[in-house]
């Protein structure tokens, strides 16, 4: 009653507490935060491996195919997707809801640490990793150069910038987008060939054998473009050894 007897008394004062308090709530709901996405962790492990050098060719028949079938095995998976470009491996592995996420990951790398064998030699360790909604690119840097192209400023790049971005806090990974290596194009003299019995996939599988990683080029000539190159910087994520 002291309450109800205060706001008749003093109307201004009960007019002015509830404009506070109504202020107080806008403020407050403006500030919630909101996510695209629930916050729940959600059952996905990613497998990425390495092979500096090698095509996508070789990187899809000697380790994604090698992964997959060890993978596909294990028990809860929903999909499995896969992508094999010039020296990288990635699969992603999403396993039913109700699958607890780190015994998925312990599965996944209990297969990938079996499959090691089966894998060429210099192929670095695959990278098994959980996954999460928010793992998308949190920032992209651009350089640009009047001076150098785009293979000096990816080299650059490599060199100086990217481990630098990578020790942060709170950074999972960094990638490089537009990236330009440095290659070796190899002219083959048919009349030598064909006088030796040797064929260019004879060529090939000795150059794979002897780790003188090779990339298929076209026969018209390499322009060089606008010398750009873009880094991708991506939340942190756990990665777990193999």
């Amino acid at each position: 009653m002291k309450i109800t007897d205060t706001a008749v008394k003093r109307p201004v004062f009960a007019i002015v507490v509830n404009l506070l308090l109504l202020t107080f709530g806008i403020v407050a709901f403006t500030m919630l935060p909101l996510r695209e996405y629930p916050d729940i962790e959600t059952p996905i492990v990613s497998v990425s491996t390495n092979y500096t050098g090698a095509s996508s060719e070789v990187v899809e028949a000697k380790i994604t195919q090698v992964l997959e079938n060890r993978i596909s095995g294990i028990e809860g998976i929903k999909s499995i997707n896969s992508s094999s470009r010039n020296g990288r491996s990635n699969i992603t592995i999403e396993f039913n809801i109700d699958r607890d996420i780190d015994a998925a990951a312990n599965d996944v790398r209990e297969r990938v640490s079996r499959a090691l064998d089966s894998l060429p030699e210099q192929v670095r360790p695959p990278e098994v990793s959980k996954s999460n909604s928010d793992e998308s690119p949190i920032a992209w840097f651009v350089l640009n150069s009047e001076t150098m192209n785009t293979l000096q400023l990816s080299d650059y790049a490599q060199r100086f910038i990217v481990d630098r971005i990578a020790v942060v806090d709170g950074v999972s990974n960094v990638r490089i987008g537009g990236e330009r290596q440095y290659a070796m194009k190899i002219w083959l003299d048919r009349r030598a060939m064909a006088a030796r019995g040797i064929t260019s996939s004879d060529i090939e599988q000795c150059l794979e054998v002897k780790m003188w990683s090779y990339q298929r080029v076209k026969s018209n000539h390499w322009t060089e473009t606008s010398p750009f190159v873009s880094l991708a910087a991506t939340k942190h994520s756990k990665i777990l050894p193999t």
